[in-house]
């Protein structure tokens, strides 16, 4: 698959040869999502968990609410690609997302997914297959992460042009270095603003409950 591709790459630090197959890698999305264009599957919401995501055999038994046998993966609404320094972030953002009225389901890495199994592999299945969406928690931190660069990156290719508005870039502190360049052109929610504050939390909810 393009996840395990993209993995293997990465493990390798061929780079060079990511960016050289950014093109096709793009071509052969834009194609697959045109054919899963018409399959739409409705929000995920919790409980109970439904969807028209096909199943995966190959990665069963990754998170703490999978069958082992594979029957029945465990679905999210949205992963959340973040560094460990912004975790105080990530556990309000649970507060408010699943345990209020929208009852949204997110994959949090620490919390969800078994330990045991390589890291690339993972985030690569359940950003493709699991998640409908995923949120990335934006701040200095983020841009010296590797595994976050990794995520980021993967997610877009599985978008090209943020068409289906599957990532949502989500600013949560002041910065000093300039914002990510690769996701200047997705409209951000910012935390960081006094002035729309009391709004965030809604609409970033309303964005993960799109169709």
């Amino acid at each position: 698959s393009v996840g395990r591709l993209l993995a293997l790459l990465h493990q390798l630090g061929r780079r060079d040869v990511i960016a050289d197959l950014q093109p096709r890698i793009e071509e052969d999305c834009k194609k697959y999502l045109e054919k899963k264009k018409q399959q739409a599957p409705p929000p995920i919401q919790h409980p109970p968990v439904d969807s028209s995501i096909p199943k995966t055999s190959e990665l069963s038994g990754i998170t703490t609410q999978d069958d082992p046998f594979g029957n029945e993966p465990e679905l999210f609404d949205a992963f959340i690609c973040y560094c460990q320094k912004d975790i105080e972030f990530v556990q309000e953002m649970i507060t408010e997302l699943e345990q209020t009225e929208f009852k949204l389901k997110l994959c949090v890495f620490d919390r969800d997914v078994l330990p045991g199994s390589c890291v690339w592999s993972i985030t690569s299945e359940l950003i493709e297959k699991r998640c409908r969406r995923m949120v990335v928690v934006i701040s200095d931190d983020y841009l010296n992460s590797s595994e976050c660069d990794f995520q980021t990156k993967f997610a877009l290719s599985l978008s090209p042009g943020a068409r289906h508005k599957r990532l949502i870039p989500v600013k949560c502190k002041s910065m000093k270095n300039e914002f990510p360049s690769i996701l200047r052109f997705i409209t951000v929610c910012d935390y960081t603003n006094p002035c729309t504050k009391r709004w965030f939390w809604i609409r970033l909810a309303k964005a993960l409950m799109l169709p």
